[in-house]
């Protein structure tokens, strides 16, 4: 519909497409700066104290995403400390991992610590700016901002991170422009953690993936192997399972989606494999923490000492920008999930 049919229909054009700024009130997420951003049936919460990361998502009323038992919060002591982030990661639509490391945390033999995921999902936004206007005959919706991650005598790299979403494209696109402003090399490790999670993930969610090789992680893994395209019901006390994916690519793009046959819907992330070479799958089917979790990233997802050990840790230059991102969007019908096979299929040359 164009603009002057649509406003036609409406007293405000927020009827059907807004963002708005809001401030929790309560809790753990009390004085967190958000904004919650509606585009018809997408709605998405992007966290202004959090490094931009979006919260959550959900389609015609339907959640998407995974919140995990902490809940909404805000930046909290013990966000950085070794292994105690898990109790305050929230899951949400994704997380930003990184830079100075990506999953295990572990102190090196200087005695510094590296936290598990690193320490940007915590750090706030500075220079935001929501914008949300007309181009044309699109209404466009626009949140950015800087991020940083800096140390005394230490690293001095920047994060433009821009969210964009519009009426003709219903979609949540995620564009990072990473620049060291500093003098010297730094490590630049960066892992999407994107969450998938009740009431769209359940038993018969099952994925669509360009997978050329799966290795599993560990011996648990290894015993589901046969399972990773397949979610399971709850189970009580279910160990995690972990997946490293060689994934196909057209030259540049992939992408990774989940699907649920019978509900007709399917959530679908696309990325430029040159920017994140690597994927992970995150499998969790244990009661009260069921997730799957999908994570495009430029390091495998066994940390940083392993990198170290086996010399491919990435390295962003001084004085340089590295850009990356993600493309999050819902299908809907026997056809388009049908479309997200046949790409499947096309990338491993079948």
């Amino acid at each position: 519909m164009n603009k002057k049919d649509l406003l036609r229909y409406t007293g405000s054009i927020q009827q059907v497409v807004y963002a708005r700024r809001i401030c929790y009130d309560e809790g753990r997420a009390r004085g967190l700066n958000a904004v919650e951003v509606v585009n018809g049936p997408l709605r998405f919460i992007v966290m202004l104290d959090k490094c931009l990361d979006v919260s959550e998502m959900s389609w015609r009323g339907e959640q998407i995403s995974f919140l995990s038992k902490p809940g909404l919060n805000g930046r909290n002591p013990f966000d950085t400390h070794g292994g105690e982030a898990q109790r305050s990661i929230m899951g949400g639509l994704f997380f930003t991992c990184g830079y100075e490391n990506i999953c295990a945390p572990f102190t090196d033999g200087g005695g510094k610590d590296y936290p598990m995921h690193g320490r940007m999902r915590t750090s706030p936004a500075e220079h935001v700016s929501v914008r949300a206007c007309w181009e044309g005959d699109d209404y466009v919706v626009t949140v950015s901002g800087d991020i940083r991650e800096a140390e005394l005598f230490g690293e001095n790299l920047l994060l433009h991170r821009t969210i964009t979403t519009s009426l003709d494209d219903p979609s949540v696109t995620v564009r990072d422009e990473i620049t060291n402003e500093g003098f010297r090399d730094e490590p630049m490790m960066l892992m999407y953690h994107c969450n998938l999670g009740y009431p769209f993930l359940t038993e018969r969610t099952r994925l669509i993936l360009p997978s050329k090789r799966v290795i599993p992680r560990d011996e648990p893994s290894e015993k589901n192997a046969a399972r990773w395209q397949r979610m399971d019901p709850p189970a009580d006390c279910e160990p995690e399972y972990v997946y490293l994916h060689e994934l196909a690519d057209d030259g540049r793009e992939t992408f990774a989606a989940a699907a649920d046959d019978e509900k007709g819907l399917a959530v679908c992330i696309e990325w430029d494999r040159s920017a994140l070479p690597c994927f992970g799958q995150w499998k969790s089917t244990a009661s009260g923490d069921y997730v799957m979790g999908l994570e495009p990233g430029n390091a495998p997802v066994y940390g940083r000492r392993w990198c170290e050990e086996h010399g491919c840790l990435p390295v962003i230059e001084a004085q340089s920008t590295r850009t990356a991102g993600l493309r999050f969007s819902v299908r809907e019908g026997e056809a388009a999930i049908g479309d997200l096979e046949k790409k499947c299929r096309k990338l491993l040359g079948k």
